[in-house]
């Protein structure tokens, strides 16, 4: 059932990616591209991943064996979906929205202009936020705004179609299910 959820969602997002697309190109506002430039630049697996081992070395420090974990999960998780993202976007060969060509999906490729889909910032961001949803909902809720932005971002400065972006959003997810399940037992 999930999975058919999620089929429908990513169906969708791709039937959005035109309206959104022409939305972006209305509302190019003066500071945003500076800004997204710099989220994006802040939110690359590096920075999580720090922020996972700081968070983990403080809970490590004060005696925390299950916030340890649950950070050391998250870091997991993040690489996890960054990585297989990573893998899809070269198998995909999907172009990028700023560039103009009429064919949009070239199969595999080494072009950098050529890896959309889909977004590695995006899936490396849910994959390791998503993880608090199988931990503490409140918590998750207060850090969702932080995912839901680095994908804004990446449809904003052109690097991303609005499906490139919900496809890594289920696929963070996807691994941050995988990765609470198999690596977050109720009783720890």
């Amino acid at each position: 059932m999930s999975i058919l959820a999620g089929a429908l969602v990513l169906w969708g997002a791709f039937e959005l990616d035109r309206p959104v697309r022409l939305w972006r190109y209305q509302h190019q506002w003066r500071n945003i591209p500076t800004l997204s430039r710099n989220v994006t630049r802040a939110t690359d697996w590096p920075t999580h991943f720090a922020i996972g081992l700081l968070g983990a070395g403080i809970a490590w420090h004060r005696g925390n064996k299950k916030w340890t974990r649950i950070f050391l999960v998250m870091i997991a998780a993040g690489a996890l979906a960054g990585t297989t993202a990573h893998a899809l976007k070269y198998t995909t060969g999907r172009v990028r929205p700023n560039v103009m060509l009429e064919k949009t999906w070239t199969g595999p490729t080494s072009e950098q202009n050529f890896h959309s889909f889909p977004s590695g910032h995006t899936a490396t961001s849910f994959g390791f936020f998503a993880v608090l949803f199988f931990v503490n909902w409140r918590i998750a809720l207060l850090c969702l705004p932080l995912p839901i932005f680095v994908g804004f971002t990446r449809i904003f400065l052109g690097a991303h179609y609005f499906s490139d972006v919900v496809g890594a959003a289920l696929l963070g997810v996807l691994f941050a299910a995988l990765m609470a399940r198999w690596l977050l037992r109720p009783n720890d």
